[in-house]
């Protein structure tokens, strides 16, 4: 029988792997990679744009794979960077009409996919586990920043 940390850390895996797959074989479409799916769908939802460091942010990803995935999606013509050429991080990045087709059929499909992963959830249940995630997600934050709790650690490893 798997531990409550092995069960939790094989299903956010498998939950993980599984949405890169997706991501993978959706983006082949538009000869991109999987990766920017995620970023697409970000900037969906800010047609009026937003920059790459607000694009980090929503999609928790490190700067500086951002700012090599803005200009990998900035040559393949899904976006275009508008302003403030003194900085990457500050110029406001656009959907061009490819990359609003991209990120609309990107947004439907991820909606198709979330909606058939949840399959057999009540919409409450749905709601419930976005909200334990949400909260599961924030607290191994703050375990990352402070360190494990040593009233937990010590209460299960005792020498």
């Amino acid at each position: 029988m798997k531990s409550r940390y092995g069960q939790f850390a094989s299903s956010i895996s498998a939950i993980y792997h599984a949405v890169q797959r997706i991501e993978r074989d959706e983006m082949v479409r538009f000869g991109s990679r999987g990766v920017y799916a995620q970023y697409l769908a970000a900037m969906h939802s800010h047609p009026e744009g937003l920059t790459a460091a607000r694009l980090s942010e929503l999609c928790d990803r490190d700067k500086a794979a951002v700012s090599r995935a803005v200009a990998d999606m900035e040559a393949e013509g899904l976006i275009l960077r508008e302003g403030r050429e003194d900085t990457m991080y500050r110029a406001v990045i656009r959907l061009t009409e490819k990359g609003r087709q991209a990120a609309e059929y990107v947004a439907g499909r991820a909606s198709a996919a979330v909606e058939a992963g949840g399959r057999g959830l009540s919409p409450k249940e749905r709601d419930a586990l976005q909200a334990a995630l949400a909260l599961i997600a924030g607290n191994l934050e703050t375990i990352m920043k402070e360190g494990i709790p040593a009233q937990s650690a010590a209460r299960r490893c005792k020498p």
